[in-house]
């Protein structure tokens, strides 16, 4: 089953872990097969809000809400179970400095 571990931290906290860890740990999942994908993102700041209400399209900069700990990344990963994702979040580094939620992926239905 697909989980998604999306990674929050706090502002002050986005280069307490180095990239070479968060690196290597997404090459350790990719050896064992259970990495789809990972991607660290750019702070919160660069971010655009895109809403459409009543089809009128609203841009916005900047977040949604404000938050302490803001989406720094993500891993894709491929897990018999949650308690297995689970224990794989546990070993993202970030985990240490910040929060990972886990999350199934929802198949969509056609």
């Amino acid at each position: 089953m697909k989980y998604l571990c999306l990674v929050y931290l706090g502002q002050q906290k986005l280069h307490a872990v180095p990239d070479s860890e968060c690196f290597a740990c997404g090459n350790s999942l990719r050896q064992r097969g259970a990495l789809l994908a990972a991607e660290a993102l750019q702070p919160i700041d660069t971010a655009t809000t895109v809403r459409v209400r009543n089809g009128r399209l609203s841009v916005t900069d900047g977040p949604f809400a404000e938050t302490k700990e803001q989406l720094a990344g993500f891993y894709l990963i491929d897990a018999r179970d949650l308690n297995e994702a689970i224990q794989m979040a546990a070993k993202i580094p970030p985990a240490r400095e910040g929060t990972v939620e886990v999350r199934p992926v929802r198949e969509l239905d056609f």
